[in-house]
């Protein structure tokens, strides 16, 4: 038998349906990475959710459940409504220079530069950076960290964390793709 020709390109013909069961083992390997990488709790650790998509929202969620301090930042007024309705804090993602100082915790799941010198340069000393975004990332190429500050490039959490999860999303995406297509 033939592979279909949406196997091949299985990642783009029911992208929603796996990126959405991974963003479980994304968000819960944040919060490993983030409890054995800092010296203090996320109970009441001020953290920055940068990003209000699936898996943003999904993290802001868990760490709330944690009794952390969540700020979401977005940039459109639904995200800002939703971000809102889930008890959460909200910055727009365009405007955080200058509003960094406060968080010991920032999680990005943007996949652009849009942290740069310029909007990082009030934290704080020991903030620390875990970025989830697809490459490019979120932290652009040339940026400089205030000293004490750090950023961990998180990618392919689903994988590291929980390869039985992740494995049977991919499962699941191609068996629905085979019923789809009429070969199962």
């Amino acid at each position: 038998m033939a592979i279909p020709p949406s196997l091949a390109i299985y990642a783009k013909a029911n992208p929603f349906m796996r990126q959405t069961a991974n963003a479980f083992p994304t968000c819960e390997g944040a919060l490993q990475l983030a409890m054995e990488q800092t010296a203090f709790t996320l109970q009441n650790a001020r953290c920055l959710v940068i990003g209000a998509g699936r898996i943003g929202m999904l993290l802001a969620r868990k760490l709330y459940a944690l009794d952390a301090q969540v700020t979401v930042s977005a940039r459109c007024t639904r995200d800002f409504a939703r971000i809102a309705a889930a008890g959460l804090h909200a910055l727009d993602t365009r405007r955080l220079a200058g509003h960094l100082a406060g968080f010991d915790l920032i999680f990005n799941t943007v996949p652009a530069p849009i942290l740069t010198t310029e909007v990082l340069s009030d934290m704080k000393p020991p903030c620390f950076i875990i970025d989830l975004a697809s490459l490019p990332g979120g932290v652009a190429a040339d940026t400089l960290l205030p000293d004490g500050c750090r950023v961990l490039h998180a990618l392919s959490l689903p994988g590291k964390v929980a390869p039985l999860s992740a494995a049977r999303a991919v499962f699941d995406t191609v068996d629905t793709i085979l019923h789809e297509e009429g070969i199962l």
